[in-house]
């Protein structure tokens, strides 16, 4: 018998609840060491970590996360989204900055136990909010050289989340940054790492002061072929003859994103044509696409009607569109309903099945 979960906490506004940190009751915590391997992991309750100033985690950014989320359905259980993918995401980014691999056993482990710490903290079902889930790990150990940390951590800690758009999924305008690239060719631009996307943080800065909400990166070698958005994925849609096209980069400096990945199944369900391929941008200036939209864990899907670059504003669709169009409305809210448990989960993206 599974026993009934614990209801959210009646001292939050969950209808004001926003994007931002606060604190909840604990979070996992596990250390590896190279005699000793991966501990037994703890539940901490202190948000301040006594660390190491030569830590390679904070003098060489040797760190990675993810980011996932955990809902409240309509059956009244609590199920994380998918969360073997980003066990299999954090581990490549491990690889790729010489860390230990998180066994999906512990990765999974730590979400556990951080969501049964914070049962309350998981928003109402039927509020579009949930507890967003950030799995950390990072050279913890003392290292003055340029070598990997002798003793690294493993942190899963959670935040409640209200819905990204309270308002309804509205397009936004995007801006191709010119001056920056976000990765280059052989490089870390498929990893979660941290170094990612501090250097993103001035080209972003600047895009939202001349009204732009949303970036969009270009490949680095010849500045002709879309990569990604700042912190989400680039999809499209074309609706020719009769059919729809999924499209979407499958270059090697983009993010493997779970809700991109996850898209493409849902529409190949509905029997479109699924396109993962180079994506010049002129098809975007030649308005080869009827949609397009960024796709991430936080917002799931955010339409783009229009796209800057330089002096030029290249639109999609109408380019004056106020509501999401008929396509990604399709998608978001199938994928919406199936972490809400609104249908059932013929995939088993929801974990555990039971739920907490």
């Amino acid at each position: 018998m599974v026993n009934p979960t614990v209801p959210p906490s009646d001292k939050i506004d969950w209808d004001n609840i926003g994007f931002q940190y606060r604190d909840i009751n604990g979070y996992a915590k596990y250390t590896w060491t190279p005699e000793d391997g991966w501990d037994q992991g703890s539940l901490e309750t202190n948000p301040y970590l006594s660390v190491h100033m030569c830590a390679t985690g904070i003098n060489y950014g040797q760190e990675c996360f993810e980011g996932l989320k955990a809902f409240r359905a309509k059956d009244g259980r609590i199920r994380v989204f998918r969360p073997q993918e980003n066990a299999k995401r954090m581990n490549r980014s491990a690889d790729m900055a010489s860390m230990p691999e998180v066994p999906e056993h512990i990765f999974l482990e730590g979400i556990k136990k951080t969501v049964e710490a914070n049962l309350e903290f998981v928003p109402p079902y039927g509020s579009g909010g949930s507890l967003y889930i950030r799995p950390l790990l990072f050279g913890s150990g003392p290292m003055i050289g340029l070598s990997p940390a002798p003793e690294f951590t493993f942190i899963v800690f959670g935040v409640p989340v209200g819905n990204y758009y309270k308002d309804g999924v509205k397009p936004v305008d995007a801006l191709v940054i010119e001056d920056f690239d976000r990765s280059a060719p052989m490089g870390t631009g498929g990893t979660k790492l941290g170094g990612n996307y501090a250097p993103v943080f001035k080209p972003t800065d600047a895009a939202k002061r001349k009204g732009y909400p949303i970036t969009l990166h270009l490949d680095s070698k010849t500045r002709t072929y879309v990569d990604e958005f700042s912190t989400s994925n680039f999809v499209g849609l074309i609706n020719k003859d009769g059919k729809t096209s999924f499209v979407t980069p499958n270059a090697q400096t983009i993010l493997r994103s779970v809700t991109r990945i996850s898209l493409v199944e849902i529409a190949r369900d509905l029997g479109w044509e699924i396109e993962e391929r180079d994506i010049a941008f002129a098809d975007i200036e030649q308005g080869k696409f009827d949609e397009v939209a960024a796709c991430g864990t936080a917002a799931v899907i955010t339409p783009v009607k229009k796209i800057a670059r330089g002096d030029k504003v290249y639109t999609i669709g109408s380019g004056e569109q106020t509501e999401i169009g008929q396509g990604f409305d399709t998608l978001y809210r199938t994928y919406r309903a199936i972490q809400n448990g609104d249908v059932e989960d013929t995939k088993g993206w929801m974990w555990p099945a039971q739920g907490f």
